[in-house]
């Protein structure tokens, strides 16, 4: 599964006899975007990458002391196990404690996996299989389409956007589809697309859950990143959540770990032992020192969660700002760490892929098209806030000069 940074080397056809879920994957619709950008920077360009969620904060230093010192015993570096040290999933529930008010077993409702992507994918594959249906936001991240592909299931897109109307859609499908569909997917705050919801939401998702009998799966990677005074709700803090669904959460965002690789699965039961049954199969957990330091983290480092809450939310307004003196109408995300700009007249007109291009190949300026996510995505850009503020006021400036250096070719 390519990861949106990833330069593909082709995605031409392959003249070897390659599985029937390889072949089902659609075109890699970021790749023109990656390699240009993968040339530029051959080349020496100074290429200000806003594409890629990807942070360029490090951890808190405590965290990276601890990792060292784990790194130091050898004991650390045999395999460890699938599901997490218990340690881990011990704090793992301590953290939902004190921050959601939810109860969660360590030993049955939690495990560690290497990143919550490849949690999600794992699950999809323990959960669905031919003729099986998902359910999944849209605008996609691509990982929510591709994991279901990817198992042999079949997936239906709804526009999050409206999450009420998102909710009607969900029972609508449910009433004229047959089979129902066995998941459905949801990410809040949403990726791409910033869209928040309040916990009534999920109280109204338990009730769908239980009247049309669809497992739930709640990818909860932004829960640290909020703005103004926002709180992402979980979903495992709606009662009967932990009987219809599971929640993914990681050490990405918050904690700015993620090349570290590593988030948790946590709440139903089954679906968690089922997840754990596929990853014994595949892994031998992570490497211990990254479990030890997370536990270091979570335990001691929430402080530096919300400074880095805060430092988003200070680069949200500062490239906010900058695109509207552009002209641009932006709506400010309360969550997350991108910005979901809708691209102004006349160069809407381009398309999302191709104004992307022209912002990387003018401007120097690395965006995401919406149109990389799905057609509902079509006419917007994701931009990443992960750069600093000055490098994020600079990123503004050379959209600016992009922008007015020649008009937009007549079609």
């Amino acid at each position: 599964m390519r990861g949106e940074s990833e330069v593909p080397s082709s995605d031409d056809g392959f003249t070897i006899p390659v599985a029937e879920r390889v072949k089902r994957l659609p075109p890699y619709l970021f790749g023109k975007i990656n390699k240009l950008k993968y040339q530029k920077r051959v080349a020496g360009v100074d290429v200000i990458d806003l594409g890629m969620g990807n942070p360029t904060d490090p951890p808190d230093p405590l965290i990276v002391e601890k990792m060292a010192e784990a790194v130091a015993d050898p004991r650390n570096h045999r395999y460890s196990v699938a599901n997490g040290i218990a340690n881990l999933r011990k704090e793992v529930t301590s953290r939902y404690w004190k921050k959601y008010g939810v109860r969660l077993d360590p030993d049955s409702e939690v495990v560690a996996c290497i990143g919550s992507k490849e949690g999600f994918s794992h699950l999809c594959l323990a959960l669905m299989g031919p003729g099986d249906t998902a359910i999944v936001p849209s605008p996609s991240f691509p990982v929510h389409v591709y994991a279901v592909m990817l198992a042999a299931g079949n997936v239906i897109e709804l526009d999050v956007r409206e999450p009420d109307q998102f909710l009607s859609n969900i029972a609508y499908t449910c009433e004229h589809l047959y089979p129902k569909p066995r998941v459905v997917v949801v990410n809040f705050p949403h990726n791409p697309s910033a869209t928040v919801i309040e916990q009534d939401f999920y109280v109204e998702l338990v009730r769908l859950a239980r009247k049309y009998s669809f497992l739930v799966i709640s990818d909860f990677a932004y829960a640290d990143i909020c703005f103004d005074g926002y709180k992402a709700p979980s979903f495992l803090a709606t009662p009967g959540a932990s009987e219809v669904g599971v929640e993914f959460t990681t050490m990405s965002k918050g904690y700015s770990m993620a090349g570290w690789r590593i988030g948790f699965c946590s709440g139903n039961s089954e679906m968690v032992r089922a997840l754990s049954t596929i990853k014994g199969y595949y892994d031998y957990g992570l490497f211990q020192p990254v479990q030890i330091a997370a536990i270091v983290a979570m335990r001691h480092c929430e402080a530096a969660v919300d400074s880095i809450a805060a430092e988003y939310q200070h680069r949200r307004d500062v490239f906010c700002s900058g695109l509207e003196r552009l002209g641009w109408e932006i709506e400010r995300p309360k969550a997350g760490m991108f910005v979901w700009a809708k691209i102004p007249e006349p160069w809407a007109q381009m398309g999302s892929i191709d104004f992307a291009m022209k912002l990387l190949d003018e401007g120097g300026v690395a965006v995401s098209p919406g149109r990389g996510f799905g057609e509902d995505g079509e006419g917007y850009l994701r931009m990443a806030i992960v750069e600093n503020s000055q490098r994020l006021r600079q990123a503004v400036k050379q959209i600016g000069k992009c922008m007015k250096s020649e008009e937009i070719a007549a079609e």
